[in-house]
């Protein structure tokens, strides 16, 4: 019986600002191809940069999405007036809240594979999370490991 398989995936995001967003979609079209064949496995995502986020959360009403970035903004304060409240502000006033933002929310989140597609929960979806105001591309590596049918 042969042992697991490993293949890795280079996905780009579309461009967002800062916000909270479903991605599910997103991943599963990039990714049809290489889960089908999956009997049982795990998708592991990692987002290469350190001012967003990924996670998984509610998937049905946008309203948790828009809770949940506003959240983060009363957590994680801007330095708008420019008070000095961060040393590192090189790419400006949101620089160093993203990078917390990132630290709290974290950068991958893991999945586990059931019959070629994604064993989430009835309510689970996964979500980009941008920290920063400006419109960035963002790279996604995907690991997908698993037993083939």
């Amino acid at each position: 019986m042969p042992g697991p398989t490993y293949t890795q995936h280079a996905l780009v995001l579309p461009s967002y600002s800062r916000g909270s967003y479903l991605i599910t979609s997103v991943i599963t079209s990039q990714l049809s191809e290489p889960l089908k064949g999956v009997k049982a496995g795990l998708l592991h995502l990692f987002l290469q940069h350190t001012s967003c986020g990924l996670s998984l959360n509610e998937n049905w009403d946008s309203d948790v999405r828009k809770d949940m970035s506003d959240s983060l903004d009363r957590i994680v304060v801007e330095d708008i007036a420019g008070k000095g409240i961060y040393r590192h502000d090189a790419e400006g006033s949101d620089d160093m809240p993203a990078h917390i933002k990132s630290s709290l929310i974290g950068a991958s989140v893991s999945i586990p594979i059931t019959d070629g597609k994604l064993a989430l929960g009835t309510w689970q979806g996964i979500w980009f999370l941008e920290f920063r105001e400006g419109k960035h591309r963002r790279k996604i590596l995907a690991t997908i490991q698993g037993e083939r049918a």
